[in-house]
């Protein structure tokens, strides 16, 4: 396969992911359900906290700049936090408790009534992501997830998620993205209309 074909190839995957995405009534009223949470947080004064594994981290922190910062107007900035970012806590937890407990731990320490966790992840089965949503459930806090493949065990913890289609991690993780601006984007607009 040449190199231009393995781009048109790619390209299609994806392109067929996003039309099946656009096509599943379930996931979309799913992605609704998650940005009226979302916009409930932040008009009580909450904050998002993002957390995931890999590329899935790298995710969490663009998302949460995307926050902070701005995606598409000028506004006051919304409080956002990427759980993967502060190498002292993160060190602290995996040395003391383990890597099972980097985000509960900032969960129960960090999280209030009001917030929103949000976890990515493509298979659904990070054992971090289990046990932050175990933290959140038990604490009453809110949680929603961006997922692929059938969605894991993290499907059945989460308050909400978005389990979006391919078998590819690639893809997956290009729909993830797509989400996230879309949330921030739909955050925005009915923040700062």
């Amino acid at each position: 396969m040449t190199f231009s074909e393995c781009l048109k190839q790619s390209l299609q995957y994806s392109i067929a992911a996003k039309q099946a995405l656009m096509n599943d009534e379930y996931q979309i009223m799913a992605f609704d359900a998650m940005v009226h949470m979302v916009v409930q947080a932040y008009k009580n004064g909450g904050r998002l906290y993002i957390a995931g594994n890999g590329g899935s981290a790298a995710d969490a922190q663009h998302l949460a700049a995307e926050f902070v910062s701005k995606l598409a107007k000028d506004r006051a900035p919304l409080a956002a936090e990427a759980l993967t970012v502060d190498s002292s806590i993160l060190t602290a937890i995996g040395n003391d408790y383990g890597y099972v407990q980097l985000f509960a731990r900032q969960i129960a320490g960090k999280m209030r009534a009001e917030d929103v966790f949000l976890g990515i992840s493509t298979s659904g089965h990070s054992p971090n992501i289990l046990a932050a949503l175990e933290t959140c459930r038990k604490m009453g806090l809110r949680s929603i997830m961006f997922l692929g493949h059938d969605g894991g065990q993290a499907a059945e913890l989460a308050d909400h998620c978005v389990i979006v289609p391919g078998d590819r991690t690639s893809v997956i993780q290009e729909l993830h993205i797509v989400l996230a601006h879309c949330l921030c984007a739909c955050v925005e607009s009915e923040l700062f209309a």
